[in-house]
């Protein structure tokens, strides 16, 4: 009899496809588990998958009595309480690294078309202002890449990814993370002096209560009137009102977002803004990325049911 997965998110069945050949799930759909199952189907789950932004705290982890560990697909894990977890012997696992190239291919394509304006230059050419001569304000020379000073927001997998890229554009790279590493980058001890240094911000860093709204009102006027920020991270690090307001008074020059605070909500306020481009939390879905996280799921729940530590398990946890 296969051992089962409560599927706790809600995911495309496609993407659950490799999983549903090894268990069996108990698929929620996205809706609360004991709206769909009975007490005592939940009351023998052991192990659930989950998307690591999904909030699962301790009052859903004890609707599982037996529940020994939550596997996230992907690398987050900000959904999950791991105080609650840990209290209760519950083992976290993820997909670390799996979809690193993928978003740092993604953050570049994202500042790539905002401080080149391509929604606009698409735009100028689908119209026929192009064709027929018309000036726009919004077409005069932007700055290129050579030179240009990209601050990386932590230097993770995917914060070296995006700072290999972006010297590979003859830019310059300085970084801030909680630790300095051996790097050919230029370091910086805070995330202000970082912003007054840089003239695109690159948010990288993992979400979490440390990290809440840290790109606030303030950092967004150290970047200045030729500034962008690039947000592949999650949207609960940037402060979404402040960002509205900077980029409406032109505090910024331009923001390429592929995260948001209430996904899959992006605020009006935000989509109305012509110097902003968006992208609907793609950074990572990629067909080679998605191998890579379904084969670190099936590793942990693999090992879990053979009673051994998760290979990819959550270090705070």
């Amino acid at each position: 009899m296969a051992d089962k997965v409560l599927i706790y998110s809600r995911f495309p069945k496609t993407m659950m496809a490799r999983f549903a050949e090894r268990f069996e799930l108990l698929d929620t759909g996205g809706k609360p588990a004991h709206e769909v199952f009975s007490a005592a189907e939940l009351g023998g789950i052991r192990t659930m998958l989950t998307a690591g932004g999904s909030p699962l705290g301790a009052e859903a982890m004890d609707l599982f009595p037996k529940l020994g560990a939550i596997v996230c697909y992907g690398t987050g894990y900000d959904g999950v309480d791991l105080k609650a977890a840990a209290a209760r012997k519950i083992a976290v696992g993820h997909s670390p690294g799996a979809n690193a190239a993928s978003v740092a291919d993604i953050a570049m394509t994202l500042m790539l078309a905002t401080t080149r304006r391509i929604p606009v230059a698409d735009q100028y050419v689908r119209s026929g202002d192009w064709a027929a001569s018309k000036q726009s304000p919004m077409m005069r020379p932007q700055a290129g890449m050579p030179g240009r000073r990209i601050g990386v927001y932590g230097m993770g997998e995917i914060g070296r990814k995006i700072a290999a890229r972006c010297a590979a554009f003859e830019s310059e790279v300085g970084y801030f993370s909680r630790s300095k590493y051996d790097l050919p980058y230029q370091y910086f001890p805070t995330l202000e002096a970082l912003a007054d240094w840089s003239s695109v911000l690159m948010i990288a860093v993992r979400a979490g209560a440390g990290t809440q709204h840290v790109v606030n009102a303030d950092i967004l006027k150290r970047l200045g009137a030729n500034g962008y920020v690039v947000n592949i991270s999650r949207g609960s690090v940037v402060d979404e009102k402040a960002l509205v307001a900077a980029l409406t008074d032109q505090t910024i020059a331009g923001a390429g977002l592929d995260v948001f605070e209430k996904e899959p909500h992006a605020p009006d306020a935000l989509t109305a803004l012509p110097n902003v481009v968006f992208a609907p939390h793609i950074g990572g879905h990629t067909l080679e990325s998605h191998v890579a996280m379904q084969n670190c799921v099936l590793a942990n729940l693999s090992a879990f049911f053979e009673g051994k530590p998760l290979p990819y398990g959550v270090k705070s946890a």
